[in-house]
């Protein structure tokens, strides 16, 4: 049985994707693939035949010198200049991080990227594209599901919300990289609808924008409801309850929020960035910019054909990045990583 060592510091940080990806991926493991693969975490006593690391931890970094780590796969959630409306650093700080950054990806046998656009990105910094492998993000149908239509009535009374509201919700941190600048203003000019946004400062003051976001989040008018960081579960209910799912974010790679929504099968609008074409194109109803958001919000209360297609395409969507495709998907990855370092499988 090939042994892997899950190399992983995302727990420690609540409301982020790497986190979400990263808890969805042991949970895979463990359901589908406990037979084939034998896992640990963070153990750097016992040797590995694969070593897969989801962040880029300095004393990971260290691991990577030793024999005994095996295959050495990194996980590619974030490249230095995604990090630019994420987190407050200094510009003096900026050109070591980001040599950082790619040293760690480079100190990797084999790269994984939950989106194909980033591999360009990746061989101009100076990455063999061959090492790269694409492998798309995924969410448990245990707790991402749709409810009934009598359970999502009992969950927005129990949120407060009225039946005849039109819920808008998003969610991430709250940074400006997500957006959230034209989400509040879209509450502040739509007092009509109501808008929920989940999710809070994951980094705390390091976050890009602190000390202007939490003034407007003190300041947000009746119709906005800032949840803050709250439990996965509490996430499937305000998704079920929701009538539209909005993510107006300016940089993404394959967010484990857009692949909740199509799971509860929530109609989702979205900046229309480049990078989601190759992964989710025709799933999603497109906006280039506030305007567009704007009229497709108001268009879309009244429209509820559209909004019914919008959450067949959802549901679609979640079919196909289920986890029950991905575990053949990842079974076939690390058995062929197995086999370069030498791992005999049983016939």
């Amino acid at each position: 049985m090939t042994n892997i060592t899950m190399f992983s510091s995302s727990q420690k940080v609540a409301g982020q994707g790497v986190g979400s990806a990263y808890s969805e991926l042991l949970r895979l493991m463990k359901t589908y693939l406990r037979n084939d693969f034998k896992i640990r975490v963070n153990d750097y006593q016992h040797p590995s035949d694969i070593s897969h690391y989801h962040t880029i931890d300095p004393q990971f970094y260290l691991s990577t010198f030793f024999k005994k780590r095996g295959r050495k796969i990194g996980y590619v959630h974030f490249l230095p200049e995604t990090l630019d409306g994420s987190l407050k650093i200094p510009s003096f700080a900026k050109g070591a991080v980001a040599k950082y950054v790619i040293s760690f990806y480079k100190r990797m046998d084999q790269l994984v990227v939950v989106n194909p656009s980033f591999i360009p990105k990746l061989e101009k910094a100076g990455i063999d594209p061959q090492k790269v492998k694409y492998i798309p993000n995924f969410v448990s149908k245990l707790e991402f599901y749709r409810f009934s239509e009598a359970k999502r009535r009992q969950v927005r009374s129990r949120l407060q919300i009225q039946s005849e509201d039109f819920v808008i919700f998003g969610d991430g941190q709250v940074q400006k990289r997500k957006g959230i600048d034209d989400f509040y203003r879209l509450a502040l000019e739509n007092p009509q609808f109501k808008f929920i946004w989940a999710g809070g400062f994951s980094f705390g003051q390091m976050t890009d924008g602190y000390d202007r976001y939490k003034k407007m989040i003190e300041r947000a008018p009746k119709n906005l409801l800032f949840t803050d960081i709250i439990p996965r579960a509490e996430l499937n209910d305000y998704l079920n309850a929701a009538d539209l799912f909005l993510l107006p974010s300016y940089d993404e790679l394959f967010p484990m929020s857009v692949l909740e929504a199509f799971n509860t099968g929530t109609p989702v609008l979205l900046r229309d960035l480049d990078l989601y074409h190759s992964i989710i194109e025709g799933d999603y109803l497109p906006a280039q910019n506030y305007e567009q958001m704007n009229r497709a919000i108001q268009r879309l209360s009244q429209d509820s054909q559209c909004l019914s297609e919008l959450a067949q395409k959802s549901l679609k969507a979640a079919h196909y990045y289920s986890e029950e495709h991905l575990s053949t998907i990842w079974r076939d990855f690390y058995d062929e990583q197995a086999r370069l370092v030498g791992v005999k499988h049983e016939s």
